[in-house]
């Protein structure tokens, strides 16, 4: 064998050697892959909620058609967990031991996504944009593995105080909270705002559970109580009847609802839009009844997406925007990953997003994060409910603000 030869081949091996360094695998991701799973509550009572996991398959099926991310095609597991904290533990460790996915990606609920959060960040397996602003996603000091997707419950429930305190520094306060730590997360930023006010301004407070029937007999004890502010921080079964009650009650209080519950389509609607007039909440995304963004690019693209990808999906649940943008967010970071496809890098890429602005999102909020902020989102914006839609008002408000 030649001299020039003997160089000619090792050259080869070397720059094969260097192209297979270059591409580093854990289970669920391969030259030609990367598998992805989640949980929803695709039966159960927060089914309305299951959309999300739809909008975000279809938003990975477009990517697909496009030719994936990196040469890649993203296969998307979402099963059902009936929002059932046992499911959710057998559902997840089927994904992660039977069917190998890389990551768990915008799984729904606080109750739901606690249950296996030890488990996962046990197994080093990433937790990513979750469905839930428990406070305890963005702990990367004691959950690494885990993050959520938007502004945590407690931040969300400091802008309503702090909305009330400017406002209404006399309101009577009654609070109706889902007995769970997605409550319970409210209810503690309420406090945290108001401070040593607490105990004076809130007057009254109610629970209810999933799996109760209505909340009927808790809007009328809290309306007894003679308050002047509902902060009504249920899903949207129990938001709408809660709204339905309290008008057919005749206790008109000036009304908050949470963020995961301000859609018109299954809420306002079952409520009824006359006795759902004026009720406040916050946004993010372009809400897609809202003909503010009707001739926005982004809008439009959205629309144009549901119309071939989602055709089943509702026009008016904002939630279809929110999925999109939590699948957007999920392949940017996949993006940033380039061959590196372990579990541990993409923790690193998701602790590694610079005002990244998801197209369905409002101007001003985008999404930032660190090594030690795992809370992605930390503005959001009020809007009120004028009987038709959701209507943006006042300035982007940072929730960390005072």
């Amino acid at each position: 064998m030649s001299a020039r030869f003997i160089i000619v081949a090792l050259c080869a091996i070397a720059v094969t050697s260097a192209a297979s360094a270059q591409k580093r695998y854990d289970t669920g991701a391969t030259d030609t892959e990367i598998k992805l799973g989640q949980t929803m509550p695709y039966s159960g009572p927060l089914s309305a909620f299951a959309t999300l996991g739809r909008a975000e398959a279809a938003y990975y099926q477009m990517i697909n058609d496009q030719g994936g991310v990196n040469g890649r095609k993203i296969t998307m597991l979402s099963v059902d967990d009936g929002f059932s904290p046992p499911k959710t533990v057998e559902q997840t460790r089927k994904l992660v031991e039977a069917d190998g996915v890389l990551a768990i990606v915008g799984s729904l609920g606080t109750a739901t996504n606690g249950a296996v959060q030890k488990y996962l960040n046990g197994k080093k397996i990433p937790q990513l944009f979750l469905a839930s602003g428990a406070t305890k996603w963005a702990d990367p000091e004691h959950f690494p593995w885990t993050m959520t997707f938007t502004w945590t419950y407690q931040a969300e429930a400091r802008v309503y105080a702090s909305y009330v305190l400017k406002h209404m520094p006399d309101a009577k306060i009654a609070i109706l909270y889902q007995n769970d730590d997605f409550g319970k997360d409210f209810l503690k930023g309420f406090q945290q705002r108001f401070g040593d006010k607490a105990s004076s301004l809130i007057v009254k407070e109610a629970t209810y559970e999933v799996t109760d029937a209505t909340v009927d007999s808790q809007i009328v004890d809290l309306a007894g109580s003679g308050a002047t502010v509902f902060f009504n921080i249920a899903t949207p079964k129990f938001a709408a009847q809660a709204i339905r009650k309290a008008f057919d009650i005749g206790w008109h209080p000036v009304q908050f609802i949470d963020n995961p519950a301000a859609s018109v389509g299954p809420v306002m609607r079952p409520a009824g839009v006359e006795k759902a007039k004026g009720v406040l909440s916050t946004g993010f995304v372009k809400d897609p009844t809202d003909p503010q963004f009707q001739n926005d690019a982004d809008f439009k693209a959205w629309l144009a997406w549901m119309k071939k990808y989602f055709p089943d999906g509702s026009l008016e649940d904002p939630q279809n925007a929110v999925g999109y943008a939590q699948a957007q967010t999920m392949v940017q970071v996949l993006k940033q990953c380039g061959d590196d496809l372990t579990r541990e890098n993409v923790m690193r890429q998701a602790a590694n997003l610079k005002h990244f602005h998801p197209a369905m999102l409002i101007d001003g909020v985008d999404l930032t994060t660190s090594p030690t902020n795992y809370e992605p989102m930390r503005k959001l914006r009020m809007v009120r409910f004028d009987g038709e839609r959701f209507t943006y008002f006042g300035e982007i408000i940072d929730a960390d603000a005072d």
